[in-house]
This record gives structure tokens, sequence and C-alpha cells, in this order.
């Protein structure tokens, strides 16, 4: 039974429609996410679920009892004065329990029936744990000035404060639009586990792939109208999907062949027209119209012409940089090379942005020296995006960099046919700026940092606000582009896919240099801290083992060591099919949760049994 239904849901603004009979149902348990390109409504949706927005047709429906919780894309705070005033009278729901009892407690000895009552509440809804809870998560989203003014915290820290109080309900479904934008890849990856183990219903709209990849069980892709639901994680609908568009597209061309042949028989047919006449004149039309749909849709293209790079590009020689007490860099040295290609890691808060500056020369280091070469052109796209006037047309923020474009292959551009590669067409180009989308602005922003002839490019967050498509076709380009390439993203997939080289801001001015992808860092770390538990757990045993203990195994215990080697590997045999077969779904969605179910399993008795591995090889001669 479905814990919600959308059934022949309809938006319009005014003569637009964004979307049109939407039907589809979450059960308990599942872990879906919206796929669709930006102004395809996604939020809207999101927002007329969570009863925020009303549709123009159909209904949505919760089943009796379940609560469900509602992560906005921007939250919006300014009801309230200070963070302490979100926590108390914003988060309704538990608080209102929380209060309730308080209530019934001054009032026990006059109605102990109600106090009675006010105690299963608390029970259902796992209130006892409230402030532990809230104290953790606040910690962990880094909120901590509980007194600071509403109004001064940024869309990040607004972000997170939403984020802290959503999981805090532990509401029965969850409803998250782009819940890892303005994360970094720690808070991420904890999200990450927080949602895979989670029994929650959830529905999000991210495009972060790896979260869709290891979070998500259900992909429901809206296109072109139609809703296409795939019962499998990222992997699984990108196969479907391909396989899709290869039927259309022989479908398209068969239809174009047969249209010829019909519109030779129309032009002889006689003007008296039979039943079998009319059957086939329709028979024709659909024919047409399906050969007609085989339009091709607009394409991201960024083949900018680049100004050629000379051997010497940017050093820094022991630069330092602090801002009262946060140290950003700390004696850095280091020399850019041709090709480069660099990400940025590091969590929030250690200055990532501040350094980028200093590159460029936005920002000077307090002592140090920041060597350019006379070629470097940069291309820096920044977080605070596009600065425009409310009223200034699409066309007319480009034509402020340049009329015409050359591109890589000497051919030119004007301004209109730019834009329009980057899916920006004529009847777009001449609206106010401020009528875009986020992912539009960041789009054109984008575009005035290309057209500038970069031959090294700096991106500080550049995947927040775009959509799938549009991801891919930038990976396209940047995996083209020969000058140097830095980019500092909390979009994991998107790093893996473009640098081989890691600048890992540790804080307090430590920069870690790290020659690989940032999976293979991440793989390395994990591996790190896995022995330094094992070796933790080994030295606690050794300390905690009680003096009298025996110096030799028995016979039993040393069958039981001898077999703990053997288990081991075919666990962890058994855990490299479990991850591979979970990579390449099939349809059958109850197998996909069998192999969850057992890879966690396999997980848990591997570390018990290097427990116990542990525990007997200390009397193993």
């Amino acid at each position: 039974m479905n814990v919600l239904s959308v059934d022949n849901l309809e938006k319009n603004l005014g003569e637009r429609i964004l979307f049109s009979n939407l039907n589809f149902g979450l059960s308990k348990g599942d872990k879906m996410a919206l796929v669709a390109g930006n102004g395809t409504g996604k939020s809207s949706l999101f927002k007329i679920i969570a009863g925020q927005d009303i549709p123009s047709e159909g209904e949505v429906v919760f089943r009796n009892g379940v609560r469900y919780g509602f992560l906005p894309q921007e939250p919006d705070f300014s009801a309230f004065d200070t963070v302490n005033d979100v926590i108390r009278f914003g988060h309704t729901q538990i608080q209102e329990v929380i209060d309730a009892y308080h209530q019934a407690l001054e009032t026990s000895d006059q109605n102990p029936k109600m106090l009675e009552q006010a105690m299963a509440r608390m029970d259902e809804l796992n209130a006892w744990d409230y402030e532990r809870s809230l104290t953790e998560l606040l910690h962990k989203f880094e909120i901590r000035d509980l007194n600071q003014p509403v109004e001064t915290l940024s869309g990040g820290q607004k972000k997170r404060l939403s984020l802290a109080m959503t999981l805090l309900d532990e509401p029965d479904v969850l409803l998250l639009d782009e819940p890892t934008n303005h994360l970094d890849i720690e808070m991420i990856e904890w999200l990450e586990g927080y949602l895979i183990k989670s029994g929650q219903t959830i529905f999000m709209i991210t495009h972060d792939r790896y979260f869709l990849e290891n979070v998500c069980d259900t992909i429901l892709e809206m296109h072109q109208g139609k809703l296409y639901v795939h019962k499998g994680n990222y992997s699984f609908f990108l196969q479907k999907r391909a396989e899709r568009e290869e039927v259309r597209r022989i479908e398209i061309e068969k239809a174009g062949k047969k249209v010829k042949t019909e519109i030779d028989w129309i032009r002889r047919m006689p003007k008296a027209r039979g039943t079998k006449s009319r059957a086939r004149i329709q028979r024709f039309e659909d024919t047409q119209a399906i050969a007609k749909s085989g339009s091709k849709e607009a394409e991201l293209k960024l083949g900018v012409k680049m100004n050629r790079i000379g051997g010497k590009i940017l050093e820094l020689k022991k630069v330092y940089k602090a801002y009262s007490d946060l140290v950003v860099l700390k004696g850095f040295d280091y020399t850019f090379k041709k090709g480069e290609r660099i990400g940025i890691v590091g969590p929030n808060g250690v200055g990532k942005s501040t350094f980028l500056n200093i590159l460029t020369g936005k920002v000077l280091p307090d002592s140090g020296k920041v060597n350019q070469g006379e070629t470097v052109i940069f291309g820096h796209y920044t977080q605070s995006g596009l600065q425009f006037k409310p009223d200034m047309r699409v066309i007319d923020v480009l034509k402020e960099y340049a009329e015409v474009i050359e591109l890589a292959d000497g051919s030119k551009l004007t301004a209109s046919q730019f834009l329009n590669h980057f899916m920006f067409p004529p009847d777009m180009q001449y609206n106010p700026v401020s009528k875009l989308s986020g992912g539009e602005k960041r789009r054109l922003h984008l575009m005035t940092v290309l057209i500038k002839n970069p031959n090294f490019l700096i991106l500080d967050e550049p995947t927040n606000d775009l959509d799938l498509i549009t991801l891919n076709k930038l990976e396209d380009f940047l995996l083209d582009f020969p000058g140097c390439l830095i980019v500092v993203s909390h979009d994991r997939y998107f790093m893996d896919t473009l640098v081989d080289h890691l600048l890992i801001f540790e804080g307090d001015g430590k920069i870690k240099d790290y020659n690989g992808s940032y999976q293979e860092y991440k793989d390395e770390k994990e591996l790190q801290e896995k022995q330094e538990k094992s070796e933790e757990v080994k030295s606690d045993w050794k300390q905690n083992k009680p003096q009298d203990e025996k110096k030799k195994l028995s016979f039993k215990e040393k069958f039981e060591f001898e077999q703990l080697g053997g288990e081991i590997e075919k666990l962890e045999s058994e855990k490299k099919e479990l991850e591979t077969a979970m990579q390449n779904p099939t349809d059958d969605f109850d197998q996909l949760r069998q192999q969850s179910e057992r890879l966690t399993e396999v997980m848990k008795l591997i570390d018990q049994k290097e427990t116990r591995w542990l525990e007997l090889s200390e009397f193993e001669s």
C-alpha cells in the first residue's frame, strides 16, 4: 500500500504548463529520486506534495497517520528572530508533544489520564531523546550560536539548519529538495550513510550522482511530459534510458522512411475518400507525428577558443594568510604546471574560496609571493554567481563581454547564436535575467566566464543548481579543456571525473598534497582508519585481558583460528560480488533489496570475525 499517492497532478503558471497528468506513488521504505531538467517544475512539485503550493489539477494523498518532513531548496526563516526561535517555535510536532507532556505533568494529580496519553505520544514520536538528538545534529551541521540573528545567516547556514530540523523530526516520509547543496563532502557522506541506514520513505531531488547511486532504489524520470519509473539505482536508470532512446531513435528513423512513401500515396489519392482511405490518412498523420518528434534537443557546446599558455604559469612562495583566528595558508609553496587538473577538498570555513581569490589577485596574502605568468588568463567561476541589474536582458549580459565569439575551430558565433548553443533559445534571450531559474542563471554565469577565452579555469562550486544534462555536458567540455583547471566542489562524481590531483585543506593552514582522485583518497583514508581501529581494539584488549590469561590456544580455539582466515576471505569475496551486482541491478526489486540486506549482514560478520581473529592471534605462536 502506498504511503503517498500523486494522482493526475498538473501545475500551470499562466499559459505555461510546468507539468501535467503526473501519477505515481511511494511505498513504505522506498528511496526514490526525481530526475528532470531545469525548468520542468521539480521544486514546484515538491512544494505541492508538502502542502506549500496548490496544484492546478489533481491531488496528493498521504495515508492516514503518515508524518512527512519537507526540506525546501531555499529555506525561509524570515518569521523568526534568532536560531533559537527557529528551534523553539518553528519545529512544530515534536515540540508540541513535549510541551503537552510538561503541561500534563504539572496537572497530573487532577488528570492522570492526560499524563498517560502525553507519555504514550512521547513514546510514539521517540521524543524523550529530543534534546540529545538536537544537540548532536546541530553540532554535526556546525550550528553553534543559537542566539545568532536569522537575518545574518548565510544561504548555506539556513540550509543546514533546515536539514537538521527536518531530520530531527524523524518523519515517516522525507521530501528533500537538493539536500547536498551547501554541504561539504564530509557532511554529504554522513548524510548519505544516514539515509542508507534509515527505514524512512525518501523522495528527493538531487544532482549528486553518487547520492543517486548509493542511496536510491528507484529513479522517477520526468522527460518531455512523460514519467518513467526505473526500479534500481542511477546506473540502472542510465542503462534503461539509453535503451529507450535507442528504441525511440529506430522508431523515428522507420517512421521517417514510411512518411516519404505515404506522402506519394496522399498526392496520388483520388478526391473521393472512403473509409479505408480515411483510416490510412490517420495512420499517416500518426506516423508523421512520430517522425517529427525526433527533433534534436538543445545541446550545451562549450568549444571556445583558448589563448596559448606559456611556460611560466603560477607560482606561490611561502604564502601566509589569516583572518583573526582563521589561518588559511601557513607558508604555502606550490608551482602550477601546464595542464594540471586539481581538486580542492576540505570542510566549509577553512578558506578554500579565499585561496582561489589569492591565486587570481582579488585578495592579497599577508606575506609571501604570488608570481603569475604573463600569458595566464583566468576564468573564475564564483559561488556568488552573476551580478546583474534586475531589468537587464539575457542577451545584453553576454554582449557586455563580446558581440562575437571565436570558437576553437576558427569559426565565429554571434552572441545570440552562442546563447542558443547554451540552451537559451531566441524566445528566452530577450527576457529579463531576473526571470531565469537558479540553474539558468548559473549557466549564463558560466558563459560570461568562458567567452573571455581563459587558459586557467577556476570553478568554485560550479555544480549547484545545474541539472544532470548540463552537468554531463560541462564535464565533456572540461575533459577536453587543455589549460589548467582548479575545481572546488562537493560533487564527488564531478571531482572524480575531472581531477587527478588534490589539495586537501585540513584547517589551521595545513594543506595536504595528494596525487590521485577523490575516491582513491577516500579509500586510502578508510583503510587507514580501519587499521588504526584494529590496532586500537588490539591494544585495548591487551590492556584489559586478565592477568592469568592462558598463553596457548586450546585445540578447539586453534581449529577456530585456522578456519577464520578462510571464512573472512570468503566473506570479503561475497561482499565484492554483492557490491558489483548492486551496481548493475536487474528489474527484480525484491532481489535488489535482498542483496542490500545481505551486504549489511556480510559487513557485520567480517567485523566480528576480524575482531575474533585478532583475539586468537595473540596466543598463536
